[in-house]
Protein backbone atom coordinates (compact mmCIF):
# COMPACT_ATOMS: atom_id res chain seq x y z
CA UNK A 1 0.00 0.00 0.00
CA UNK A 2 1.07 3.45 -0.75
CA UNK A 3 -1.64 5.87 -1.08
CA UNK A 4 -4.77 6.32 0.82
CA UNK A 5 -7.88 8.56 -0.17
CA UNK A 6 -8.14 11.11 2.91
CA UNK A 7 -10.98 13.40 1.60
CA UNK A 8 -13.75 13.26 -0.20
CA UNK A 9 -16.34 15.34 -1.81
CA UNK A 10 -19.94 14.33 -4.10
CA UNK A 11 -21.96 17.04 -5.37
CA UNK A 12 -25.78 15.70 -6.28
CA UNK A 13 -26.00 13.90 -9.69
CA UNK A 14 -28.91 15.30 -12.07
CA UNK A 15 -29.22 17.97 -14.17
CA UNK A 16 -27.69 21.33 -13.19
CA UNK A 17 -28.88 23.63 -15.57
CA UNK A 18 -27.62 26.69 -13.32
CA UNK A 19 -23.86 25.26 -13.03
CA UNK A 20 -20.80 25.14 -15.22
CA UNK A 21 -18.19 22.28 -16.09
CA UNK A 22 -15.77 25.24 -13.85
CA UNK A 23 -18.82 25.67 -11.05
CA UNK A 24 -18.83 22.08 -10.33
CA UNK A 25 -14.88 21.44 -10.51
CA UNK A 26 -14.73 24.38 -8.33
CA UNK A 27 -17.46 23.47 -5.92
CA UNK A 28 -16.03 19.44 -5.76
CA UNK A 29 -12.11 20.54 -5.35
CA UNK A 30 -13.37 23.19 -2.76
CA UNK A 31 -15.38 20.61 -0.59
CA UNK A 32 -12.57 18.08 -0.62
CA UNK A 33 -9.80 20.01 0.13
CA UNK A 34 -11.94 20.70 3.17
CA UNK A 35 -13.05 17.47 4.00
CA UNK A 36 -9.49 16.47 4.06
CA UNK A 37 -8.45 19.24 6.56
CA UNK A 38 -5.82 20.20 4.21
CA UNK A 39 -4.91 23.82 2.70
CA UNK A 40 -4.60 24.25 -1.33
CA UNK A 41 -0.70 25.21 -0.65
CA UNK A 42 -0.47 21.58 0.59
CA UNK A 43 -1.38 19.64 -2.56
CA UNK A 44 1.60 18.73 -4.99
CA UNK A 45 -0.33 17.69 -8.05
CA UNK A 46 -3.49 18.00 -9.25
CA UNK A 47 -5.86 15.09 -12.43
CA UNK A 48 -8.59 16.25 -13.93
CA UNK A 49 -10.90 13.43 -15.27
CA UNK A 50 -12.71 15.23 -17.94
CA UNK A 51 -14.09 13.18 -21.03
CA UNK A 52 -16.00 15.64 -22.84
CA UNK A 53 -15.69 14.74 -26.51
CA UNK A 54 -18.31 17.60 -27.52
CA UNK A 55 -20.39 17.83 -24.11
CA UNK A 56 -18.90 21.45 -22.73
CA UNK A 57 -17.63 24.64 -25.05
CA UNK A 58 -14.98 24.80 -22.80
CA UNK A 59 -12.17 22.18 -23.88
CA UNK A 60 -8.60 21.93 -22.01
CA UNK A 61 -10.29 22.31 -18.69
CA UNK A 62 -7.61 21.09 -16.41
CA UNK A 63 -6.83 25.03 -15.18
CA UNK A 64 -10.52 25.28 -14.39
CA UNK A 65 -9.03 23.17 -11.23
CA UNK A 66 -7.14 26.32 -9.76
CA UNK A 67 -10.00 28.28 -9.70
CA UNK A 68 -10.87 26.48 -6.59
CA UNK A 69 -8.08 28.66 -4.11
CA UNK A 70 -5.43 31.15 -5.00
CA UNK A 71 -3.01 28.18 -3.31
CA UNK A 72 -3.68 25.61 -6.42
CA UNK A 73 -1.57 28.59 -8.56
CA UNK A 74 1.27 26.98 -10.08
CA UNK A 75 0.93 23.06 -9.13
CA UNK A 76 1.18 20.83 -11.98
CA UNK A 77 -2.07 19.97 -13.37
CA UNK A 78 -3.09 17.25 -16.03
CA UNK A 79 -6.51 16.50 -17.58
CA UNK A 80 -6.97 12.49 -17.96
CA UNK A 81 -8.75 10.79 -20.11
CA UNK A 82 -10.24 7.31 -21.01
CA UNK A 83 -13.43 7.11 -21.87
CA UNK A 84 -16.37 6.40 -19.02
CA UNK A 85 -13.08 4.82 -17.19
CA UNK A 86 -12.05 8.73 -17.00
CA UNK A 87 -12.69 9.65 -13.60
CA UNK A 88 -10.88 6.33 -12.25
CA UNK A 89 -7.73 7.11 -15.00
CA UNK A 90 -7.62 10.29 -13.26
CA UNK A 91 -7.66 8.31 -9.37
CA UNK A 92 -4.66 5.79 -10.59
CA UNK A 93 -2.55 8.73 -12.18
CA UNK A 94 -2.54 10.20 -8.44
CA UNK A 95 -1.61 7.15 -7.31
CA UNK A 96 1.32 6.70 -9.53
CA UNK A 97 2.18 10.19 -9.11
CA UNK A 98 2.91 9.18 -5.06
CA UNK A 99 4.38 5.43 -5.99
CA UNK A 100 6.88 7.54 -8.14
CA UNK A 101 7.60 10.00 -4.69
CA UNK A 102 6.74 12.67 -7.19
CA UNK A 103 3.61 14.33 -4.70
CA UNK A 104 2.72 13.68 -0.81
CA UNK A 105 -0.61 15.00 -1.37
CA UNK A 106 -2.89 14.86 -4.66
CA UNK A 107 -5.96 16.20 -5.57
CA UNK A 108 -8.54 14.14 -8.23
CA UNK A 109 -11.16 15.60 -9.82
CA UNK A 110 -14.04 14.16 -12.15
CA UNK A 111 -16.77 16.06 -14.08
CA UNK A 112 -19.20 16.28 -16.57
CA UNK A 113 -22.08 18.27 -17.93
CA UNK A 114 -23.80 15.83 -20.00
CA UNK A 115 -27.63 17.70 -19.79
CA UNK A 116 -27.28 20.88 -22.16
CA UNK A 117 -26.40 18.95 -25.17
CA UNK A 118 -29.18 17.65 -27.73
CA UNK A 119 -30.02 14.08 -27.15
CA UNK A 120 -28.52 13.28 -30.92
CA UNK A 121 -25.86 15.07 -30.18
CA UNK A 122 -25.35 12.75 -26.61
CA UNK A 123 -25.68 9.88 -29.06
CA UNK A 124 -22.82 10.80 -31.27
CA UNK A 125 -20.18 12.03 -28.93
CA UNK A 126 -20.75 8.62 -26.34
CA UNK A 127 -19.76 7.13 -30.01
CA UNK A 128 -16.58 8.30 -29.88
CA UNK A 129 -15.70 5.78 -27.22
CA UNK A 130 -16.57 2.81 -29.57
CA UNK A 131 -14.40 1.24 -32.53
CA UNK A 132 -15.90 4.00 -35.05
CA UNK A 133 -15.20 1.86 -38.33
CA UNK A 134 -17.46 -0.74 -36.30
CA UNK A 135 -19.99 0.96 -34.62
CA UNK A 136 -20.17 4.47 -36.54
CA UNK A 137 -23.24 4.15 -37.80
CA UNK A 138 -25.51 2.73 -34.72
CA UNK A 139 -28.32 4.96 -34.97
CA UNK A 140 -29.26 4.15 -31.31
CA UNK A 141 -25.55 5.36 -29.81
CA UNK A 142 -23.89 3.58 -27.16
CA UNK A 143 -26.62 2.19 -26.08
CA UNK A 144 -26.76 -0.05 -29.79
CA UNK A 145 -23.17 -1.30 -28.50
CA UNK A 146 -24.54 -2.83 -25.41
CA UNK A 147 -28.17 -4.31 -26.99
CA UNK A 148 -25.61 -6.11 -29.74
CA UNK A 149 -24.06 -7.58 -26.68
CA UNK A 150 -27.31 -8.19 -24.90
CA UNK A 151 -28.23 -10.08 -28.06
CA UNK A 152 -24.86 -12.32 -28.50
CA UNK A 153 -25.93 -12.95 -24.35
CA UNK A 154 -29.39 -14.04 -24.63
CA UNK A 155 -28.17 -16.01 -28.36
CA UNK A 156 -25.34 -18.15 -26.32
CA UNK A 157 -27.19 -18.45 -22.51
CA UNK A 158 -31.01 -18.19 -23.55
CA UNK A 159 -33.47 -15.04 -22.43
CA UNK A 160 -32.54 -13.02 -19.84
CA UNK A 161 -34.59 -10.12 -19.30
CA UNK A 162 -35.91 -11.65 -15.74
CA UNK A 163 -32.09 -11.37 -14.58
CA UNK A 164 -32.09 -7.62 -16.30
CA UNK A 165 -34.89 -6.43 -14.69
CA UNK A 166 -33.97 -7.75 -11.21
CA UNK A 167 -30.86 -6.22 -11.76
CA UNK A 168 -32.50 -2.86 -12.40
CA UNK A 169 -35.12 -3.00 -9.60
CA UNK A 170 -31.87 -4.17 -7.07
CA UNK A 171 -29.88 -0.67 -7.96
CA UNK A 172 -33.36 1.69 -8.02
CA UNK A 173 -33.90 0.57 -4.71
CA UNK A 174 -30.37 0.80 -3.63
CA UNK A 175 -30.44 4.20 -4.88
CA UNK A 176 -33.42 5.32 -2.32
CA UNK A 177 -30.74 5.83 0.40
CA UNK A 178 -27.92 8.20 -1.90
CA UNK A 179 -28.65 11.28 -1.47
CA UNK A 180 -26.27 12.21 -4.16
CA UNK A 181 -28.44 9.69 -6.74
CA UNK A 182 -30.17 11.55 -9.70
CA UNK A 183 -32.91 9.44 -9.74
CA UNK A 184 -34.27 8.56 -6.02
CA UNK A 185 -37.50 5.85 -6.97
CA UNK A 186 -37.99 2.38 -5.85
CA UNK A 187 -39.06 1.18 -9.79
CA UNK A 188 -40.27 -2.37 -8.95
CA UNK A 189 -39.48 -5.25 -10.92
CA UNK A 190 -42.99 -5.78 -12.78
CA UNK A 191 -42.00 -2.03 -13.90
CA UNK A 192 -38.69 -2.51 -15.16
CA UNK A 193 -39.42 -6.23 -16.69
CA UNK A 194 -42.63 -4.52 -18.51
CA UNK A 195 -42.07 -3.34 -21.99
CA UNK A 196 -44.37 -0.14 -21.61
CA UNK A 197 -44.47 3.26 -22.87
CA UNK A 198 -42.62 4.70 -20.44
CA UNK A 199 -40.73 1.89 -20.44
CA UNK A 200 -39.87 0.79 -23.81
CA UNK A 201 -37.43 -0.84 -25.79
CA UNK A 202 -34.13 1.55 -26.94
CA UNK A 203 -31.73 -1.36 -28.15
CA UNK A 204 -32.22 -4.49 -28.90
CA UNK A 205 -33.44 -6.35 -25.17
CA UNK A 206 -32.81 -3.39 -23.35
CA UNK A 207 -35.42 -1.65 -22.50
CA UNK A 208 -34.71 2.32 -21.10
CA UNK A 209 -34.50 0.65 -17.25
CA UNK A 210 -31.48 -1.17 -18.75
CA UNK A 211 -29.78 2.15 -19.29
CA UNK A 212 -28.00 4.66 -16.75
CA UNK A 213 -28.78 8.26 -17.01
CA UNK A 214 -27.83 10.99 -18.93
CA UNK A 215 -25.90 13.61 -15.77
CA UNK A 216 -24.32 16.56 -15.39
CA UNK A 217 -21.95 15.97 -11.35
CA UNK A 218 -18.65 16.00 -9.87
CA UNK A 219 -17.13 14.60 -7.28
CA UNK A 220 -13.38 14.93 -5.99
CA UNK A 221 -10.91 13.11 -3.59
CA UNK A 222 -7.59 14.25 -1.85
CA UNK A 223 -5.08 11.25 -1.88
CA UNK A 224 -2.01 11.29 0.21
CA UNK A 225 1.12 8.94 0.95
CA UNK A 226 0.79 6.47 3.54
CA UNK A 227 3.16 8.46 5.91
CA UNK A 228 0.89 11.63 4.94
CA UNK A 229 -2.17 10.03 5.85
CA UNK A 230 -1.33 8.45 9.11
CA UNK A 231 -1.88 12.26 10.41
CA UNK A 232 -5.35 12.56 8.96
CA UNK A 233 -8.61 11.99 10.83
CA UNK A 234 -9.34 9.18 8.25
CA UNK A 235 -7.34 7.08 5.82
CA UNK A 236 -8.70 4.45 3.16
CA UNK A 237 -5.57 2.79 1.72
CA UNK A 238 -5.58 1.26 -1.67
CA UNK A 239 -4.27 -2.15 -1.25
CA UNK A 240 -4.54 -2.76 -4.62
CA UNK A 241 -5.03 -0.77 -8.08
CA UNK A 242 -5.10 -2.22 -11.33
CA UNK A 243 -5.36 -1.01 -15.08
CA UNK A 244 -6.14 -3.34 -18.26
CA UNK A 245 -6.72 -2.22 -21.32
CA UNK A 246 -8.21 -4.32 -24.07
CA UNK A 247 -8.57 -4.39 -28.08
CA UNK A 248 -11.10 -1.51 -29.10
CA UNK A 249 -12.99 -3.38 -32.04
CA UNK A 250 -15.42 -5.42 -30.69
CA UNK A 251 -14.37 -7.89 -33.26
CA UNK A 252 -11.11 -8.77 -31.58
CA UNK A 253 -12.58 -10.14 -28.83
CA UNK A 254 -15.28 -12.49 -27.30
CA UNK A 255 -17.27 -9.73 -26.41
CA UNK A 256 -19.36 -11.24 -23.89
CA UNK A 257 -16.79 -12.41 -21.65
CA UNK A 258 -15.15 -9.03 -20.44
CA UNK A 259 -11.87 -10.19 -20.36
CA UNK A 260 -10.44 -7.15 -19.51
CA UNK A 261 -12.78 -6.48 -16.96
CA UNK A 262 -11.67 -10.59 -15.84
CA UNK A 263 -8.10 -9.89 -15.97
CA UNK A 264 -8.43 -6.47 -14.13
CA UNK A 265 -10.23 -8.19 -10.87
CA UNK A 266 -7.83 -11.36 -10.99
CA UNK A 267 -4.74 -8.74 -10.61
CA UNK A 268 -5.99 -6.60 -8.21
CA UNK A 269 -7.15 -9.36 -6.10
CA UNK A 270 -3.58 -11.23 -6.25
CA UNK A 271 -2.02 -7.72 -5.66
CA UNK A 272 -4.33 -7.29 -2.18
CA UNK A 273 -3.76 -11.07 -1.62
CA UNK A 274 -7.50 -11.51 -0.64
CA UNK A 275 -10.38 -13.15 -2.43
CA UNK A 276 -14.03 -11.89 -3.30
CA UNK A 277 -14.87 -13.58 -0.23
CA UNK A 278 -13.22 -11.39 1.43
CA UNK A 279 -14.83 -8.20 0.16
CA UNK A 280 -17.74 -6.43 2.26
CA UNK A 281 -19.23 -4.62 -1.19
CA UNK A 282 -18.20 -3.74 -4.63
CA UNK A 283 -19.15 -0.50 -6.69
CA UNK A 284 -19.16 -1.98 -10.19
CA UNK A 285 -20.03 -0.16 -13.80
CA UNK A 286 -23.20 -0.61 -14.47
CA UNK A 287 -23.81 1.26 -17.65
CA UNK A 288 -26.50 -1.14 -18.91
CA UNK A 289 -27.95 -3.78 -16.78
CA UNK A 290 -26.47 -6.33 -19.41
CA UNK A 291 -23.02 -5.01 -18.13
CA UNK A 292 -23.21 -5.81 -14.62
CA UNK A 293 -24.47 -9.24 -15.27
CA UNK A 294 -21.00 -10.29 -17.94
CA UNK A 295 -19.31 -8.03 -14.85
CA UNK A 296 -20.64 -10.65 -11.87
CA UNK A 297 -19.50 -13.24 -14.35
CA UNK A 298 -15.95 -11.78 -15.17
CA UNK A 299 -15.27 -10.84 -11.25
CA UNK A 300 -15.82 -14.36 -10.43
CA UNK A 301 -18.76 -14.17 -8.66
CA UNK A 302 -20.46 -16.85 -11.32
CA UNK A 303 -19.19 -19.18 -14.28
CA UNK A 304 -19.79 -17.85 -17.41
CA UNK A 305 -23.77 -18.16 -18.46
CA UNK A 306 -24.68 -18.29 -15.18
CA UNK A 307 -24.36 -14.66 -13.38
CA UNK A 308 -28.29 -14.63 -13.23
CA UNK A 309 -27.96 -16.76 -10.17
CA UNK A 310 -26.21 -14.46 -8.70
CA UNK A 311 -28.88 -11.56 -8.42
CA UNK A 312 -31.82 -14.03 -8.22
CA UNK A 313 -30.68 -15.78 -5.20
CA UNK A 314 -29.84 -12.22 -3.89
CA UNK A 315 -26.39 -12.54 -3.34
CA UNK A 316 -25.25 -9.50 -4.61
CA UNK A 317 -28.26 -7.50 -2.75
CA UNK A 318 -27.62 -4.73 -0.16
CA UNK A 319 -28.14 -7.48 2.30
CA UNK A 320 -26.56 -10.24 0.39
CA UNK A 321 -23.03 -12.20 0.71
CA UNK A 322 -21.52 -9.34 -1.34
CA UNK A 323 -23.54 -6.30 -1.92
CA UNK A 324 -23.35 -4.81 -5.49
CA UNK A 325 -23.89 -1.23 -6.17
CA UNK A 326 -25.44 -0.05 -2.90
CA UNK A 327 -25.10 3.38 -3.53
CA UNK A 328 -27.88 2.38 -6.59
CA UNK A 329 -24.57 2.16 -8.72
CA UNK A 330 -24.76 4.64 -12.47
CA UNK A 331 -28.08 3.19 -13.15
CA UNK A 332 -30.23 5.10 -10.23
CA UNK A 333 -27.22 7.38 -9.57
CA UNK A 334 -26.44 8.84 -12.89
CA UNK A 335 -23.66 8.78 -15.11
CA UNK A 336 -21.64 12.02 -15.42
CA UNK A 337 -19.36 10.26 -17.88
CA UNK A 338 -15.62 11.66 -16.26
CA UNK A 339 -17.28 11.95 -12.91
CA UNK A 340 -18.26 8.28 -12.53
CA UNK A 341 -14.45 6.38 -11.43
CA UNK A 342 -14.21 9.19 -9.24
CA UNK A 343 -17.38 8.85 -7.58
CA UNK A 344 -17.54 5.14 -7.14
CA UNK A 345 -14.08 6.14 -5.02
CA UNK A 346 -15.82 8.52 -3.04
CA UNK A 347 -18.82 6.12 -2.34
CA UNK A 348 -16.58 3.66 -1.05
CA UNK A 349 -14.43 5.65 1.24
CA UNK A 350 -17.51 6.63 3.04
CA UNK A 351 -18.59 2.90 3.57
CA UNK A 352 -15.49 2.02 5.11
CA UNK A 353 -15.46 5.28 7.01
CA UNK A 354 -19.38 3.90 8.06
CA UNK A 355 -19.73 7.62 7.26
CA UNK A 356 -22.85 6.72 3.89
CA UNK A 357 -26.07 7.35 6.41
CA UNK A 358 -28.96 5.32 4.84
CA UNK A 359 -25.88 3.94 2.17
CA UNK A 360 -24.20 2.08 5.27
CA UNK A 361 -23.47 -1.81 4.84
CA UNK A 362 -22.55 -2.68 8.74
CA UNK A 363 -19.28 -3.56 9.21
CA UNK A 364 -17.90 -2.35 5.86
CA UNK A 365 -14.56 -3.62 5.91
CA UNK A 366 -12.79 -4.31 2.51
CA UNK A 367 -13.83 -2.83 -0.37
CA UNK A 368 -13.94 -3.23 -4.39
CA UNK A 369 -14.44 -1.13 -6.97
CA UNK A 370 -14.64 -2.02 -10.88
CA UNK A 371 -14.85 1.03 -13.68
CA UNK A 372 -14.90 0.47 -17.35
CA UNK A 373 -14.61 2.57 -20.28
CA UNK A 374 -15.90 1.88 -23.78
CA UNK A 375 -17.29 -1.91 -23.65
CA UNK A 376 -14.99 -3.42 -21.47
CA UNK A 377 -12.05 -1.83 -23.27
CA UNK A 378 -10.37 0.35 -20.07
CA UNK A 379 -11.03 -1.92 -17.14
CA UNK A 380 -9.75 -0.55 -13.39
CA UNK A 381 -9.98 -2.10 -10.34
CA UNK A 382 -9.22 -0.75 -6.76
CA UNK A 383 -9.41 -2.83 -3.74
CA UNK A 384 -9.78 -0.51 -0.52
CA UNK A 385 -9.31 -0.49 2.91
CA UNK A 386 -9.69 1.64 5.92
CA UNK A 387 -6.36 2.29 7.67
CA UNK A 388 -7.51 5.08 9.79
Amino acid sequence: MTAAIVGWAHLPFGKHDAETVESLIVRAASEALAHAGVPAEAIDEIFLGHFNAGFSPQDFTASLVLQADPGLRFKPTTRVENACATGSAAVHSAIRSIEAKRARLTLVVGVEQMTRTPAAEIGRNLLKASYLPEDGDLPTGFAGIFGKIAEAYFQAYGDQSDALAMIAAKNHKNGMANPYAQMRKDLGFAFCRQESEKNPFVAGPLKRTDCSLVSDGAAALVIADLETAEEMPRAVAFRASRHVQDFLPRAHRDIIAFEGCAVAWQRALGDAGVSLDDLSFVETHDCFTIAELIEYEAMGLAPRGQGARVIAEGIVAKDGKLPVNASGGLKAKGHPIGATGVSMHALSAMQLCNEAGDMQIAGAKLGGVFNMGGAAVANYVSILERVR
